[in-house]
């Protein structure tokens, strides 16, 4: 399975308004708290990877859930497209131990807060404005794809930006780890 991405920055407020302008369906608010790991056996960096454990909680809430992700090279110039795996975690605290035991240190954490939403008439595409610790306000188009389907979500997910009345044209491929380690 691939993950279909276009990311901008946009200013949140002004998105925020047109998603109620478009009627969209506010799907929640989140804190992520993202741990990215550098591997002991090759440069995540230099191989485009990266491996995560993201710990989300709702706004309004102190428990938390945590998933590991590992995140594949970019496959296309236009957007971050990339194979994802991910699993839930019952316990992040221990694979977290059972990553460090294995070598894998902790490179850089990604705090964010993510509000999510959705327009009836891009069934299967999230909208996600996120206030990114030391890097800012972005807007993230993304949906899941099969290899045959990649281009016709890329599309989508660039006619979803046009849609919110932003710039296909200021499109960021860098993850939001590579925008705060630029910093």
């Amino acid at each position: 399975m691939y993950e279909v991405e276009v990311k901008v920055p946009a200013d949140l407020e002004r998105v925020r308004q047109r998603l109620a302008e478009l009627e969209a369906t506010p799907l929640g608010a989140v804190v992520q708290t993202d741990t990215y790991y550098d591997a002991p056996h090759r440069s995540f960096p230099e191989t485009d990877e990266a491996l995560r454990i993201r710990r989300e909680r709702p706004v309004d809430e102190q428990d938390s859930e945590a998933v590991v992700t590992y995140k594949g090279p970019l496959v296309d110039d236009e957007s971050k497209t990339r194979e994802e795996i991910e699993t839930g975690l019952e316990d992040g605290e221990a694979f977290d131990a059972v990553l460090r035991n294995l070598g894998f240190d902790p490179a850089a954490t990604v705090r964010k807060r993510r509000e999510r939403f959705e327009l009836d008439d891009f069934e299967g595409y999230t909208i996600t404005c996120d206030a990114v610790d030391g890097v800012g306000e972005y807007v993230e188009v993304e949906t899941d794809a099969t290899d045959d389907d990649l281009e016709f979500a890329r599309e989508g997910a660039f006619e979803v930006l046009e849609r919110l009345g932003l710039e296909a044209a200021e499109t960021v491929r860098t993850s939001y780890l590579g925008l705060l380690l630029e910093d």
